[in-house]
């Protein structure tokens, strides 16, 4: 098990998205697709970053900071959940974009690399996907489900 690559355990096929898309957009596309993720690319079609249903959440509770509302009377807490609510309501109709919300650090191992080494770097940056590439280009994905299936397969 060690011994293999991410060549081997790979998804070589990526559903990407546009950075121009909007967040509603998106969410769809991952709901359709059955999926938690996906690269983001530029107009030119390259890989600028990864957007997942954890970027839209953070972006909904955005600004939420529990310590600052421990200080907080009753009727600060009140006007705090209406501004929150207002604000929220506002930013609804100006429409978000992939690029927005997406993280744009990219985290990549060449096809060589070994399930071992991919693995520790997962874990050492708390991932659940990273880009396989070869010679630079961006030629498929490992996920958490990638490991889940290797560790099936041996049982």
């Amino acid at each position: 098990m060690a011994a293999l690559t991410a060549r081997e355990i790979m998804t070589p096929h990526i559903k990407s998205v546009p950075q121009s898309w909007t967040m509603q957009k998106f969410a769809k596309f991952l709901s359709d697709n059955e999926i938690s993720g996906s690269p983001v690319i530029d107009d030119e079609g390259e890989v600028i970053g990864i957007a997942t249903l954890k970027d839209i959440a953070d972006f909904h509770l955005n600004n939420v900071s529990s310590d600052n509302e421990k200080r907080m009377n009753d009727d600060e807490l009140k006007e705090a959940r209406r501004l929150r609510q207002f604000i929220f309501e506002e930013m609804i109709k100006v429409p978000v974009e992939v690029r927005d919300i997406m993280t744009p650090i990219v985290f990549s191992v060449e096809e060589d690399a070994t399930v071992k080494e991919i693995a520790e770097i997962m874990m050492g940056e708390h991932l659940h996907r990273i880009f396989v590439t070869h010679a630079g280009e961006v030629t498929g994905i490992v996920t958490t489900f990638d490991f889940l299936k290797i560790i099936a397969d041996s049982q």
